[in-house]
């Protein structure tokens, strides 16, 4: 799993989310939100710097179970995870040195 260009409506169920071992970080949105395209360059940032963070880009809205699991209501909403357990959460985030500091965290522990 590596940083993806565009937000796929093929997300993982739940109970696979929850299964994973190790990190994992899934950013909700969709391709037409305007935050979520303001948002694309730092977050691709961040992650160029952290390449061994495997990242999601999962479409949300209504309907989508796996945003609605982790009660996403505003995008982009980014869940870092570790074996499954949520750690930390940014939502709008709106500079990389923000989402940075969480990769580093996430790294960390």
């Amino acid at each position: 799993m590596t940083q993806r260009k565009d937000y796929t409506a093929d997300a993982p169920s739940r109970d696979e989310v929850d299964a994973t071992r190790g990190t994992l970080v899934l950013e909700f949105g969709t391709g037409w939100c305007g935050i979520c395209a303001a948002a694309q360059p730092k977050i691709a940032d961040a992650f160029d710097r952290h390449p061994g963070i495997p990242h999601l880009k999962i479409e949300d809205g209504p309907g989508r179970p796996l945003g609605r699991s982790f009660k996403v209501k505003l995008w982009p909403t980014l869940i870092l995870l570790r074996d499954g357990q949520e750690v930390e959460r940014l939502v709008r985030p709106t500079d990389m040195k923000t989402i940075e500091d969480a990769l580093l965290r996430l790294e960390a522990d």
